[in-house]
């Protein structure tokens, strides 16, 4: 698999991330442990998994989303453990393909986050 190329930023998260909505879940495995969990946020960089299975920073894991933009594949290393919340993942490699199909379902949340905002507004409104 092709290794992202990392830009340089002044802050520390070089992307946005998006809040992922209920549906969007992701096989992980590494080290002799694998799961399914929630994604509770992602970014073209990482994501952040709802999980109570502790794993050290450091650790490398193979992740596989299935959504309704197809198969999407990466290897990621733990950056952090939140006890109460799960661990967050920087993705590593992942190949042009499962790239395309990752931005694809960016793009989807990105317009689910808006629509959200939008309902929220008008209610609020009311």
């Amino acid at each position: 698999m092709p290794v992202f190329q990392e830009h340089s930023s002044f802050c520390r998260r070089r992307s946005s991330r998006f809040a992922a909505p209920d549906y969007v879940y992701v096989y992980w495995r590494g080290e002799g442990m694998d799961d399914v969990s929630k994604v509770r946020d992602l970014s073209v960089g990482g994501l952040f998994l709802s999980t109570q299975r502790r794993q050290r920073d450091g650790t490398k894991l193979k992740v596989e989303f299935l959504v309704q933009e197809g198969q999407i594949r990466a290897e990621a290393i733990v950056k952090r453990w939140e006890a109460s919340n799960g661990l967050g993942l920087r993705f590593t490699a992942i190949s042009d393909e499962d790239r395309h199909r990752l931005a694809t379902l960016l793009a989807r949340l990105r317009s689910f986050r808006t629509e959200t905002r939008r309902k929220n507004a008008t209610r609020d409104g009311d």
